[in-house]
């Protein structure tokens, strides 16, 4: 004689089935969204390889932030091609940001594990160790979150950018897009801003200073409100300056 299972059990298998094939096409579906999103973005990036962006993800990320104030958003940004940039501040940039960055593939693994054995010793997640490309990355596309997923995505875009863009087109996008103070962008308008000169212009310490404020130009480092510390800050990167070398066919 032959058992038949309780109709319990054909049941609950039933139910199982049914929530394994809805967890699978769930799954499906993000995984397909996240690539064509991704790929969405590689294209942007071929594209940034010969046009300028009209705008960044960090730009209308500080627009929101004034709008939800109630506040009119601020943008000050003209754009110079890399060879109408002061190379005492390509230096002082790499000098302050990534002095690694000819000799790496888009990430200073020295750094980053540096930033996580402080991370653990501290037990917080806040130490930064991002690389040029990768701060690009994220001012292009991405929030200021350090979420791990948008690190994970910043990670992916980095990669994409060392590959298609090359190292010269990466520092040229990153000088220009980069956030110098309250609604100033970009090297021309940083130098203007402070010094009243242009991008090509800027001196030996000019090009320190504003390379002490990159890391919280409107926080840490505001010049209005922590001068001490950016001195100190601008003195050590004088300093690391001498010590930059970069390549002849980008000097």
């Amino acid at each position: 004689m032959i058992e038949r299972a309780p109709r319990k059990t054909v049941a609950h298998r039933t139910e199982r089935s049914r929530w394994r094939r809805w967890i699978i096409g769930t799954l499906a579906i993000t995984v397909l969204a996240a690539l064509f999103y991704h790929s969405l973005i590689v294209l942007r990036i071929v594209r940034f390889k010969h046009a300028n962006p009209a705008t960044t993800a960090l730009i209308e990320q500080r627009a929101d932030e004034s709008r939800a104030l109630g506040q009119t958003p601020k943008r000050e940004q003209t754009w110079v091609p890399y060879e109408r940039i002061s190379p005492s501040l390509v230096r002082a940039v790499l000098a302050g940001e990534d002095s690694r960055f000819f000799d790496h593939a888009g990430f200073d693994w020295e750094e980053i594990q540096k930033a996580l054995e402080k991370d653990w010793e501290e037990k917080q997640f806040q130490r930064g160790a991002s690389t040029i490309s990768q701060q690009l990355a994220k001012n292009l596309f991405l929030s200021t979150s350090k979420n791990p997923l948008r690190k994970v995505h910043e990670a992916l875009i980095t990669a994409e950018m060392e590959r298609i863009l090359g190292k010269r087109r990466i520092l040229e996008l990153y000088l220009n897009v980069i956030e110098w103070g309250d609604g100033i962008y970009g090297a021309e308008a940083a130098a203007r801003h402070y010094f009243g000169v242009g991008a090509s212009s800027l001196s030996f310490e000019q090009a320190a200073f504003l390379s002490a404020i990159i890391p919280n130009p409107r926080g840490a480092y505001n010049p209005s409100t922590h001068k001490k510390r950016i001195d100190r800050r601008s003195a050590l990167i004088q300093r690391l300056m001498r010590h930059v070398v970069i390549p002849r066919d980008l000097d």
